[in-house]
């Protein structure tokens, strides 16, 4: 596996360093041989406090913003929507830096010699090393979650050379310092009046040597070797921040450095060991290359598969380190910011970057991670009441384009093209109802899922209005951030039933349908009249939505009426929704509108779209799903090519770290897909991936899925059925299917994966490997359960669908169908 970028000289700027984080602290480590820069993030601090923002003049003036949109004139109903909708204030608070730490060595000798830093990601360790004055020094620095703290190491290979004095600063923003003992410090502040309280701590513990708190320093004196423990906490989980942040740091400093680091790798490797890749290159890449010169020669028109993998297992490595239960989710750059005013405060933006963030997290079998998410949309529909009531006088609950740390749900900013979308609480109930699909857990789905879905439902059925068609629609609303010219010539952003809302609703609606039939067969409180009203209102909109149209070009319309379109080559494809994260549109059961989002894809090209780097991440899913492997391949490339730093963090540019999520479920997409009821394998493996494995993707239906491929045809598959059910596995090759009992010794989704997939992992023939490499598994193998030979649906593209009842905790193997099991 590709794990770890290395460098052979230090960072030179922010987009150079390394990322290191626990979810809630985070720090870019960038590996200055004589003073070390590391840049401090802990995810609650956040400047500015809760507000009540709504515009009081809001729901006055409603009827006539509709009117003016009816009437054909968006130029004085934006101007009207400008003055009565957005927010008093227009803006909320930022999320902000904690503060940067510096060491600054003494004893230290030019020239710095035989230097490397690098970042594992299966250990999810940062480390420098390099000579001087004939001296070995090394570095290690990872967040720890099980100890909630950042650990320094600091070595080297003779003894008393380490002298360091250490600070922390929040420059312009400088807290309250004080010592808190010979080897403590602590520096205390507040973001703003009425804002967040913070205290990070650090505290030294040196292996020989001398220890002082000098000023603002830690001076440590000829140490055989040191360790740094940084810890943080804020108001927003404790009434007492500077208590838990020196408990935290006393504890973890209590522990010898062997045991941390032992403690965090076996945490982070649970997480990270999930999911393996391998693609092999036609042309074995030269190992030696540094990661920023492997990132150079792809974009002078190499192929690196080895890149490839790291970038893919990169995003799975950012949202683990980025988002874990407790946490808050990952803002449009993660939790990395080194900005005290981040562009668009990097907040939660709901209009396609806080979801695609979290599109790998389910396939790529780190589902917990999905939890802040989960967390947060049930504070946005508590505080989405509120504003639905007081702007739109509607039931359930409303959340816009963006949000931040307080789950605001008013209109944020006063930019018209973005701000007057009333959908960002829909999309992101889905993730609630994606987290059902996958896991099967139907108390989940009972008590968490279904009552944010349904609320979320409810508000549109009072939100939406009938047209001049009789169809029901959104006013107002907008295409996110995109604009269309009347034929008048007049520009417009604000609308009338944009494609995009009729595609949110039509799921949304489609899933809580879905949701309650499942609840009411599992006898789960879903019974009383009023549940009964709710679905036959749901079955009633549904029939009233806008169907995805096509246009004079071929291509599908993103307004309820065709437009002109000033920026045909638009970064956002919003109208593609239903296309992907949504299921309205496939090539095989709607081939013609399929055809349209071709289409629509072709001419955004054209005109220069995907010309950031989390569009481009859309546009390979969207590939994807059209089952366009070379064109999903080619627009992988590019996204790696154009919109990835050295350090392989996103583009938009600036920076934002949705490119890399986008990305890495992208590739994931296109090994296994199954939205459509069916585990789709392969679906749009491109030729340049000829030889190739992964294990630990997830299917929605509770499946685990690995599959090997030789010369672009499957070879062998493993379906690991967690909850049991009905199982339709798609393929373009003949397959036979062949069940397989796990030992209860094997019931544990780790344990599965260590001892049943890591078989897929090895050069050997896997059918016989399996059995070796499988302590636990009682191979009983009479017939196949299913097979292409005997039965199976046959679609347009000559692919095959074969479906068979799964068993809880069975392991299925699928093989070739000319293959015959060697027992033992």
């Amino acid at each position: 596996m590709n794990d770890k970028l290395w460098y052979s000289k230090p960072a030179s700027n922010w987009l150079e360093a390394l990322p290191v984080g626990n979810g809630k602290l985070g720090a870019m480590v960038f590996g200055y041989a004589m003073e070390e820069r590391l840049q401090l993030n802990e995810d609650s601090v956040w400047h500015g406090g809760v507000q009540k923002r709504e515009n009081p003049d809001a729901s006055a003036h409603l009827a006539e913003i509709r009117r003016l949109l009816f009437a054909g004139e968006p130029n004085r109903a934006e101007r009207l929507a400008k003055l009565s909708l957005t927010s008093t204030p227009h803006f909320f608070g930022t999320y902000q830096p904690l503060g940067e730490m510096k060491l600054q060595f003494g004893g230290l000798q030019q020239p710095i010699e035989h230097y490397t830093r690098e970042l594992d990601l299966q250990q999810a360790i940062a480390s420098v090393s390099f000579q001087s004055g004939g001296i070995a020094y090394s570095r290690e620095i990872f967040a720890s979650a099980p100890d909630q703290a950042i650990i320094i190491r600091l070595t080297a290979d003779r003894p008393g050379a380490l002298t360091v004095d250490t600070s922390v600063n929040r420059r312009p923003f400088e807290g309250r310092w004080r010592k808190a003992g010979n080897a403590t410090i602590i520096q205390e502040g507040q973001c703003g009046a009425e804002g967040i309280s913070y205290c990070l701590a650090v505290k030294a513990v040196a292996e020989g040597g001398t220890v002082q708190t000098i000023g603002g320093y830690i001076s440590v004196n000829e140490a055989d070797a040191l360790t740094l423990v940084v810890t943080a906490q804020t108001s927003f989980r404790h009434s007492d921040p500077e208590a838990e942040a020196l408990k935290l740091v006393h504890e973890a400093a209590a522990r010898e450095y062997s045991d941390l680091r032992e403690r965090h790798v076996k945490e982070h490797r649970s997480w990270y060991d999930r999911v393996h890749l391998q693609l092999e290159d036609r042309v074995p890449a030269a190992v030696d290359l540094t990661t920023d010169a492997k990132l150079q020669a792809v974009r002078g028109g190499a192929e690196n598969h080895g890149l490839v993998e790291l970038f893919f297992n990169y995003g799975r490595y950012l949202l683990i380190a980025s988002s874990r239960p407790g946490s808050l989710p990952a803002n449009l750059q993660g939790i990395w910011n080194e900005s005290y005013t981040p562009p668009w405060e990097a907040d939660f933006h709901l209009n396609i970057n806080l979801q695609m963030n979290y599109w790998p997290a389910e396939v790529c079998n780190l589902a917990a991670c999905h939890e802040p998410v989960l967390d947060l949309l049930e504070r946005l529909q508590i505080n989405g009441r509120h504003t639905a009531k007081a702007l739109y006088g509607a039931r359930g609950f409303v959340a816009h384009h963006a949000t931040d740390i307080w789950a605001d749900t008013a209109i944020q900013s006063n930019y018209k093209s973005a701000v007057f979308w009333p959908m960002g609480g829909a999309w992101l109930a889905l993730h609630a109802w994606e987290h059902f699909r996958f896991g099967q857990n139907i108390t989940f789905l009972a008590e968490r899922a279904f009552p944010v879905m349904k609320e979320a439902a409810e508000f549109f059925f009072d939100f939406l209005v009938e047209d001049d068609r009789g169809r029901l629609v959104t006013a107002p609303s907008l295409s996110p951030e995109n604009s269309y010219r009347l034929p008048n010539g007049n520009i417009g952003h604000l609308c009338i039933g944009p494609s995009m809302d009729a595609q949110i609703i039509h799921a949304l609606i489609s899933a809580c349908v879905e949701a309650f039939e499942l609840l009411r067969q599992e006898d789960k409180r879903i019974a009383s009249e009023r549940d009964e009203a709710f679905l036959d209102q749901a079955k009633k909109v549904l029939g009233k939505l806008p169907p995805p149209q096509i246009g004079k070009h071929g291509q599908l319309l993103e307004w309820s009426e065709e437009y002109e379109e000033p920026e045909p080559g638009h970064r956002h494809t919003s109208h593609l929704f239903a296309l992907f994260p949504g299921e309205q549109i496939s090539p095989l059961a709607t081939p013609e509108l399929a055809a349209a989002a071709r289409k629509t894809l072709d001419r955004r090209l054209e005109h220069g779209g995907g010309h950031t780097g989390w569009s481009r991440a859309w546009m390979i899913n969207f590939w994807a799903r059209l089952y366009d492997h070379e064109r999903a391949y080619a627009d992988l490339l590019t996204l790696i090519r154009k919109s990835t730093h050295p350090n392989l963090l996103g583009d938009h540019p600036p920076f934002q770290i949705d490119g890399n999520f986008g990305g890495t479920a992208a590739i994931a997409e296109m090994l296994l897909q199954s939205h459509q009821r069916e585990l789709h394998l392969l679906p749009a493996l491109p030729q340049a991936w000829e030889n190739g494995q992964v294990s630990g993707l997830r299917g929605r239906g509770g499946f685990e899925v690995g599959m090997r491929w030789r010369n672009g045809e499957l070879r062998e598959a493993v379906i690991i059925a967690s909850k049991g059910g009905s199982c339709t596995v798609r393929s373009s090759s003949k397959l036979n299917v062949y069940q397989i009992k796990a030992s209860t010794k094997l019931e544990t989704e780790t344990s599965r994966i260590a001892s049943v997939l890591a078989a897929m992992q090895e050069q050997a023939e896997f059918a016989d490997s399996i059995v070796e490499a499988s302590e636990g598994i009682a191979v009983d193998i009479a017939a196949p359960v299913a097979s292409s030979d005997s039965g199976g649906r046959v679609y347009s593209d000559q692919s095959i669908a074969l479906t068979f009842e799964a068993k809880p905790n069975y392991i299925y193997l699928l093989k070739k169908a000319s293959w015959q099991m060697n027992k033992r």
